[in-house]
């Protein structure tokens, strides 16, 4: 009907003249960016985004309670610790409510689509807001949608538009390769430019203000990327090739949102680190929400300040290369830290990886080294500590025995080594790994799903080997 047209074109406006653009891209609070303008729905809805993602928050793992540290030959510590969705790849375009955008449907008689959405049917159709239509009768677009009939097809204001970067016509088959949308776009700097909505830039830090996908490139010299969603939405950060310096505080601080996910590009080089003595935001990567990293590009962080990667919630580490070299504690979270794939490489000054939760690996290879203190550890775990797939080569002064294992785990006491000390691992006559822990280490750790009964198991530190035979659950094998 044209007055519900009026009423939400009428609606549209008056959200869009509220919103705030950084750029040249105008739309409603919390919404997505496709192309280069904001759309709204024939009916006078608006898209939302942060509405379906997901996010792996990895397996807690049971078998009770336990603070128990490893080092030297003994199984108990008493010491106390120190201080203190997933989105979906293709990057679809997002409603809340539960309903979707960039999805298609079909009616035996008038339907409508909004958002980029797609429809067909044997009657009337019409798409507001750059959709596109197919149907044996009449078709119409608005807003630079397209419409085919019969395989032909026509189209207003200036071409076509789909709601996930999808296109579909009738008498025949072609598809085009989705491509990611994302709420702004962001080139770092002294001076950052910026593209789309939600974003308020203050000097070289910019202020990321609700939820969405927000893609970032360039470099700052001394900057922030700066998160905090009053609603507690759901952010993705998709880094491309970015460096940041921060002298008095984090690279990338998420001070508010419902969670956060960190991507990094594949086949791209992401540099973070920080500064200052700030001993609350203490991390190169901070956040006080859920922590997702993920993508299959390299991320270096560097931590001048405390810890590499910190979080007051969880950390999730999906996938990606991630090498990490800190003050203090490669990886610390005050609730879980859960790995389920990638490849680690982390140069803890106290704890490797530090949760005072549980510590939960079902993937990826981990290398890790801890600190020099008596007390400190390569992995430490408050309360559970649980495995059940991946590969770990952890050395330290301690580390916190193993509550839960899908196969035997060995534990080498080898008395005090001193720092670049190189280190090999073999399991049934081939080496596993070979590393030199950049500190003094008197405990490693060697988890894999090739360890059986029975294994045979050799380990060579500086050039001196012994040889071990592998039985059930716990293997300690002292020096």
């Amino acid at each position: 009907m044209k007055y519900r047209r009026i009423a939400a074109l009428a609606a549209a406006l008056m959200m869009m003249g509220s919103a705030f653009s950084c750029g040249d891209i105008n739309e409603s609070a919390g919404g997505t960016v496709s192309g280069t303008e904001s759309q709204s729905s024939a009916d006078g809805q608006s898209a939302g985004s942060g509405g379906s993602d997901t996010s792996n928050s990895g397996n807690n793992a049971s078998g009770g309670n336990s603070d128990t540290q490893q080092s030297g030959g003994s199984d108990s510590d008493s010491s106390t610790p120190d201080g203190g969705s997933q989105s979906p790849e293709g990057g679809s375009s997002e409603q809340s409510g539960g309903s979707s955008s960039g999805g298609s449907s079909s009616s035996g008689g008038n339907s409508s689509s909004s958002e980029g959405g797609s429809s067909s049917g044997g009657g009337d159709s019409s798409s507001s807001g750059g959709g596109s239509s197919s149907g044996g009768g009449d078709s119409s677009s608005s807003g630079g949608g397209s419409s085919s009939g019969g395989g032909e097809s026509s189209s207003s204001g200036g071409g076509s538009s789909s709601g996930g970067g999808e296109s579909s016509s009738s008498g025949g088959s072609s598809s085009s390769e989705e491509e990611e949308e994302f709420t702004a776009k962001i080139t770092l700097g002294s001076s950052p430019s910026c593209t789309g909505s939600n974003v308020f830039i203050e000097g070289s830090t910019v202020k990321i203000t609700a939820g969405g996908d927000y893609y970032f490139t360039g470099s700052v010299s001394d900057g922030q990327i700066f998160v905090d969603t009053t609603l507690e939405e759901k952010v993705k950060l998709v880094l491309d090739g970015v460096s940041i310096s921060n002298s008095t505080g984090p690279a990338i601080l998420v001070y508010e949102a419902k969670e956060c996910t960190v991507k990094v590009k594949a086949g791209t080089v992401t540099n973070l680190s920080d500064g200052g003595s700030d001993q609350i935001y203490d991390g190169v990567i901070f956040s006080n929400d859920t922590l997702t990293i993920k993508g299959g590009g390299e991320l270096n962080i560097n931590s001048n300040n405390a810890h590499g990667i910190a979080s007051d919630d969880d950390i999730i580490i999906d996938n990606g290369t991630i090498n990490i070299t800190s003050v203090k504690s490669g990886m610390l979270a005050h609730d879980n830290i859960t790995v389920n794939g990638g490849t680690l490489t982390i140069k803890g000054g106290t704890n490797g990886i530090k949760s005072k939760g549980s510590v939960n690996i079902n993937g990826g290879r981990t290398v890790v080294s801890g600190g020099t203190k008596e007390e400190k550890s390569s992995i430490y775990a408050a309360t559970t500590f649980s495995y059940t797939g991946g590969y770990v080569f952890a050395a330290g002064n301690k580390v916190t025995a193993l509550t839960s294992y899908a196969n035997p785990y060995i534990v080498v006491s080898c008395g005090s080594q001193p720092a670049n000390t190189n280190v090999k691992l073999y399991l049934n006559g081939s080496e596993m790994v070979s590393f030199a822990p950049h500190n003094n280490f008197a405990c490693i750790l060697m988890l894999a799903p090739e360890i059986t009964d029975g294994s045979s198991f050799g380990v060579d530190i500086g050039g001196s080997r012994s040889d071990f035979s592998v039985g059930s659950d716990q293997n300690l094998f002292t020096l």
